[in-house]
């Protein structure tokens, strides 16, 4: 994909297929992030609140990633797991036939920015 500069532009370049998932994604970080930034940065879309990023997510060739900070995933990781879904220390990966659960993406959202300092 080529370097973005906007939510809008990243999805339009992404694959067909993943499109659809992006927009809804995007559409519940806004939702529970109401009072971040929508900005860009490593070449993906994310949601900043003073000065941190919060939430991002990406499109690769099979999967989707949706990345928040560290302790998020750490405190929801049985639950992930419980559903089936591959993390890493900061992200989780999804297919768009197999989408993370928008009660559990909010849920991450939230708990990331409980861990912004300031």
């Amino acid at each position: 994909m080529a370097t973005i500069t906007d939510h809008d532009s990243y999805i339009a370049a992404a694959p067909e297929a993943f499109q659809p998932v992006l927009n809804h994604l995007r559409g519940v970080l806004r939702d529970a992030l109401p009072d971040a930034e929508e900005m860009t940065a490593y070449d993906m879309p994310g949601f900043r609140v003073r000065g941190t990023v919060v939430a991002s997510y990406a499109a690769f060739t099979k999967q989707v990633g949706l990345y928040v900070l560290a302790p998020a995933i750490a405190e929801h990781a049985e639950r992930i797991a419980s559903l089936g879904f591959r993390a890493s220390k900061t992200g989780i990966t999804f297919t768009p036939r197999n989408p993370i659960p928008d009660d559990l993406v909010t849920q991450l959202a939230r708990t990331s920015l409980e861990h912004v300092d300031g």
